[in-house]
């Protein structure tokens, strides 16, 4: 498979499951994982949450974290596991570009000081398919 076709596809796979694992590191190397909201433009993959939760600080202090999405119930069968480097964005374009009503339970508005996006940026991915896996890597450079 090709990396344009492998990319292609881990968009379809994002488009068809809404939610994933979202893995840190907390203080002591221990790993942290919860479920939560996934939201993305291409590659482009974010979680919105509050800045003063514990994901926020784990991320600080060590960017490195890992996404599953996949094989849920009303998604696809097909599994996605993404080892990213992630930002902390307050970005107002992009707060207003990831808002959708469901988060009107926990921030007032794309405008809460409170609500942060975490910006994924993938540096490996592994999509398994019908048994089948195959790697999409980013290119160095």
């Amino acid at each position: 498979m090709t990396q344009s076709l492998t990319e292609e596809r881990i968009g379809q796979v994002l488009d068809a499951n809404r939610f994933g694992s979202f893995g840190t590191v907390e203080a002591g190397g221990k790993p942290k994982v919860r479920y939560m909201a996934v939201y993305h433009e291409g590659l482009n993959i974010y979680l919105a949450t509050d800045r003063k939760t514990h994901k926020v600080e784990e991320l600080e202090n060590n960017p490195n974290a890992f996404l599953l999405v996949g094989y849920e119930s009303g998604g696809s069968k097909d599994v996605l596991e993404i080892e990213a480097r992630v930002s902390i964005s307050s970005e107002e374009s992009l707060r207003k570009q990831v808002w959708n009503p469901d988060l009107s339970r926990w921030f007032k508005g794309p405008e809460d000081p409170d609500y942060v996006v975490l910006k994924l940026d993938p540096q490996r991915i592994e999509l398994e398919s019908g048994g089948e896996r195959s790697v999409w890597e980013k290119a160095q450079g």
